[in-house]
């Protein structure tokens, strides 16, 4: 023990410097998150609480509408982190033979609607899927196509969604795909061309294998923000039509602050926590193995 305090002491001002960081992960993250689990268990109300035990999440389990939000917001998730990663890869690796101010370039273009406010994306695509005179029903006209109403039909408002986030986002995951294959070494290729590679196999074989540890954070951080898609929801559709686009998130905030059930809400945040761990548990399984070169 004695050993213990020379050692805090020792590093005492490593602590002092790291405290106001910690103080403020303290306050504003792990105390709400706490405080959430704890609500969980309550029928919390504005003037008097109560405690339930599991009984929030045996509402849950009963209720139709949380299971829909749970296949929506999975549906989701399969459909842009796949599709949204691929993207990246083939740009990546088609910019990736310029030269460097080229590089820039592109990767400035593609970069530019990660720094853009969602609010403005979305209100961009809600013309863009207007029915009477949105751009796409517009082009399906040029080709004798009728019209979809894009956001008003069950069939086609999850995948509208999940093709807006395809085409914009991506961004970031460029240009840190695009600085991982620069730093894969030259001679690692040469080997390749030699035993006859194409171009194309050489990418299949030596530089995805070797974005392995790049491809696992971007699939884990594209898994999470999937997860938690509500800007969307919230301004294109409000998780209509007919339940098709409720996610988890928007129904936390729908639970939340329009029926003003604290302890459900809270529930489904719990239960959100734990669908993205094992999820990312499933990715580092999976993904997770050692790299070298």
């Amino acid at each position: 023990m004695a050993a213990f305090w020379q050692r805090l002491w020792k590093d005492r001002w490593a602590y002092f410097f790291l405290a106001p960081s910690l103080l403020l992960f303290l306050v504003f993250f792990l105390g709400p998150v706490l405080w959430s689990a704890y609500l969980s268990f309550l029928d919390y109300q504005v003037f008097s609480t109560r405690w339930v035990g599991l009984e929030n999440y045996r509402r849950l389990a009963a209720d139709p509408v949380f299971w829909l939000a749970l296949r929506n917001t999975f549906l989701y998730t399969l459909g842009v982190v796949p599709l949204w990663l691929l993207k990246a890869l083939i740009v990546a690796a088609l910019i990736f033979p310029f030269a460097r101010p080229i590089q820039t370039f592109f990767k400035s273009a593609f970069y530019l609607p990660h720094v853009t406010s969602a609010v403005i994306i979305s209100l961009i695509w809600l013309w863009i899927f207007n029915p009477p005179f949105g751009l796409l029903n517009y082009l399906l006209s040029m080709v004798g196509l009728p019209k979809v109403a894009w956001l008003g039909d069950t069939r086609t408002a999850l995948a509208s969604l999940i093709l807006m986030q395809v085409i914009m986002g991506g961004g970031s995951t460029i240009v840190m795909i695009t600085a991982a294959m620069g730093s894969i070494p030259a001679h690692l290729f040469e080997a390749a061309y030699l035993d006859g590679a194409t171009r194309v196999q050489a990418f299949l074989w030596v530089t995805v294998p070797l974005l392995r540890p790049t491809l696992l954070y971007l699939v884990v951080m594209g898994t999470i923000s999937s997860f938690q898609v509500f800007t969307n929801i919230y301004l294109m559709t409000e998780g209509g039509p007919q339940f098709a686009t409720m996610t988890i998130v928007y129904l936390i905030y729908d639970t939340a602050f329009k029926q003003f059930q604290f302890g459900p809400a809270s529930a489904l945040g719990v239960v959100l926590f734990l669908v993205i761990f094992a999820f990312a548990l499933v990715q580092y399984r999976f993904l997770g193995s050692e790299v070298e070169y």
